[in-house]
This record gives structure tokens, C-alpha cells and sequence, in this order.
């Protein structure tokens, strides 16, 4: 048990006679090359060629240095660690999916603001329309009113210059007594 324990444990950097190569994978399908177009969720076949396509050679030869029951624990353990990939994935995907619909929520928030905003901004420009006119006519009575009382100001100093000259006279042609 203790010989099986030790053999479970293998470094996968570990391959004696093998030169270090580019691994790229390429997968191919019964179609041919898999597209982008292709799905490993709706086309059996292109799942089964993308999962033939994730062992390595050296993973290969690995697993056939291996017994029966050794490959099956490493075939597990490959299972598992892909599962807990996709799990990962997945949880990735999911918190990108709850942001994602916190910014479609923040989104529409300001949306809203802003429609709001620009409701309130049409009201105070037909406000300030409004204001402006009465300002306007205001400005315009005021002009005019000043305009009355500057002539009314020049007939008073003018009737006021004619009582003075008038009181000269009357003091001219009547001494003092």
C-alpha cells in the first residue's frame, strides 16, 4: 500500500528522454478542424474531439508508463482537477454575471436620472422663458416710467426756475417792507 501511495505521486515536469517541445493543441473533428462557430455544448462529436485534444503527448506517455490501476487514479485525479477547473470557471462567471446585472441595474438607475434631469431642465427653460418676458416688460415699463419721470423732472425744474424768476420780479417791483 505504501509502494501504491508513492507511485500515485509523479511529477508531471518529470519525463526522462523527452525534449522540451511546443505543445498547440489542434483539434479535429469528424467536420475537420473545429471553427469558432463550433459548440462543445450542442455538438457531441466537437466535445469529444476538444476532450481528446486536452492530453498532452507527455500526458500520453505518461499514462502509458503507468499500470491499469495507476492510470485510472492519474485519469481521476485529471477528472477531478478539470471539474474543479470548470467549477472555478464557472464561479468566475457567475460573479462577472452579478456584476454585469449590477451595471445593467446602475445603468438604468441613471438612465432614469437622467431622464428625470432632463425633464426638469425642460421645465426651468420654459420657467426662464416665462421670466425672461416678464423681466422684459418689466425692463420695458421701467424705461418708459423713467423716461415719464425724466420729463416730468425737467417740466417741474423748469416750473421751478419760471417761480423763482417770477419771486425776483415781485421782489424787483415790490420793495421791502
Amino acid at each position: 500500500m505504501a509502494s501504491s501511495s508513492s507511485q500515485n505521486n509523479f511529477d508531471l515536469n518529470d519525463v526522462p528522454g523527452v525534449l522540451p517541445e511546443i505543445w498547440r493543441p489542434l483539434f479535429l473533428s469528424q467536420k475537420g478542424p473545429l471553427m469558432t462557430k463550433d459548440s462543445v455544448m450542442l455538438d457531441d462529436a466537437v466535445a469529444a474531439s476538444v476532450a481528446q485534444g486536452i492530453m498532452t503527448p507527455r500526458d500520453e506517455k505518461l499514462l502509458a508508463d503507468r499500470t491499469d490501476a495507476q492510470a485510472i487514479n492519474d485519469s481521476l485525479a485529471f477528472s477531478i482537477q478539470g471539474a474543479s477547473s470548470v467549477s472555478n470557471m464557472a464561479r468566475r462567471l457567475q460573479v462577472r454575471g452579478n456584476e454585469i446585472q449590477a451595471l445593467k441595474a446602475q445603468i438604468l438607475t441613471l438612465q432614469r436620472m437622467y431622464m428625470d434631469f432632463r425633464r426638469r431642465n425642460r421645465v426651468l427653460q420654459q420657467e426662464n422663458r416665462k421670466l425672461k418676458k416678464v423681466v422684459d416688460s418689466y425692463a420695458n415699463d421701467l424705461a418708459k416710467r423713467y423716461a415719464e419721470l425724466e420729463q416730468n423732472t425737467n417740466r417741474l425744474q423748469g416750473q421751478h426756475q419760471d417761480l423763482l424768476r417770477a419771486v425776483q420780479n415781485l421782489r424787483v417791483f415790490r420793495p421791502e417792507v
